[in-house]
C-alpha cells in the first residue's frame, strides 16, 4: 500500500476568497507614528520614575542626542507595535523581555545618559569606542563575511 499524494489531496490547502493573505496581516497600522511619539505621548508617561532624586538612575530630557538611546528606544517601540496585536501575552512579554531590560540599561549609571540628569539636562554623550584600523588584509579578509582572495604580495 502507497501513501502518495495526487493534486486532488492538496485542494484542501488552497487559498480560498475568505483568507486573510500574510501581507494584509504582516503590517498592521502602528498606534505611533515614530519613535519619537512613542516616547513623548506614550512611554514617558508608563514608565515614570523619580530621576531627579534617586541615585544612580538617569534620563536624559534630549534622548534623541544619544544614538544608543535612540537605537534601544526604537527597538522598544517596534516591539511594542507588534507585541500589543497578541491579546494573551503580548504586553506581558514586551514589559519582561524589553522594557525592563532595555530600560534598566538606559537609566542605569554607565548607560548612554552618563553625566545626563532629568533637572540639570543633556551633557554631551562620551566619545565612540576607540578603534584601530585593521591593516592586515588576510585577517581582514578572515574575518569577513565574503570569500575574499588574498591579495598580497609573494
Amino acid at each position: 500500500m502507497t501513501d502518495l499524494l495526487i493534486d486532488d489531496d492538496f485542494d484542501d490547502f488552497a487559498e480560498s476568497d475568505d483568507d486573510v493573505g500574510y501581507e494584509a496581516s504582516a503590517s498592521p497600522d502602528t498606534e505611533f507614528e515614530s519613535v519619537y511619539e512613542f516616547v513623548d505621548d506614550h512611554l514617558v508617561l508608563l514608565y515614570a520614575r523619580h530621576v531627579e532624586t534617586k541615585p544612580g538612575r538617569l534620563w536624559c530630557p534630549r534622548w534623541f542626542d544619544h544614538a544608543e538611546a535612540v537605537s534601544r528606544l526604537e527597538a522598544l517601540w517596534r516591539a511594542y507595535e507588534s507585541l500589543r496585536l497578541d491579546p494573551a501575552t503580548g504586553m506581558s512579554v514586551w514589559w519582561r523581555d524589553h522594557a525592563d531590560h532595555h530600560m534598566a540599561i538606559l537609566m542605569s549609571a554607565d548607560g548612554p545618559f552618563e553625566g545626563c540628569s532629568a533637572d540639570r539636562g543633556h551633557n554631551r554623550p562620551p566619545r565612540p569606542l576607540p578603534t584601530e584600523q585593521l591593516t592586515d588584509r588576510a585577517l581582514r579578509a578572515a574575518m569577513s563575511a565574503t570569500d575574499e582572495e588574498d591579495t598580497t604580495d609573494e
